[in-house]
């Protein structure tokens, strides 16, 4: 039997990083808060524990800013890096890389599609 468990979403910045949980039926999405943190990330590295023990999750999906050619920059690299950090930390984990090209345009476009929105200040009040 294939066990199926939840998501944990990384957006990876070098000052705060953003987080999203999916459900381990990988149905419900919701976010899950900011970490600020500074150059050393042991902050971080502690957050991510604490998300993963209290979250039935089996795979962790960090976002790869790529260049829209599809090169690497450095805000890539540093999410790579990142990322192979939290491999060798949480190896219970699957850990999978997010190709992020044009997801805050897509994620723009079905705000839009469900109705009166801003840029700059989310849904219409």
């Amino acid at each position: 039997m294939v066990r199926v468990g939840g998501v944990l979403a990384i957006d990876f910045g070098e000052k705060k990083t953003g987080f999203a949980g999916a459900d381990p039926l990988r149905i419900a999405v919701r976010a899950l808060g900011v970490c600020r943190h500074g150059p050393d990330c042991e902050v971080l590295y502690d957050h991510v524990s604490s998300l993963l023990a209290e979250r039935d999750v089996d795979t962790l999906l960090v976002g790869r800013p790529l260049h829209m050619d599809g090169t690497v920059g450095e805000r890539a690299r540093a999410a790579g890096a990142f990322a192979t950090e939290l491999a060798r930390r949480f190896s219970a984990a699957r850990l999978v890389l997010y190709d992020e090209r044009l997801t805050s345009k897509a994620a723009e476009d079905l705000l839009r599609e469900a109705g009166p929105w801003t840029r700059d200040r989310g849904a219409a009040r």
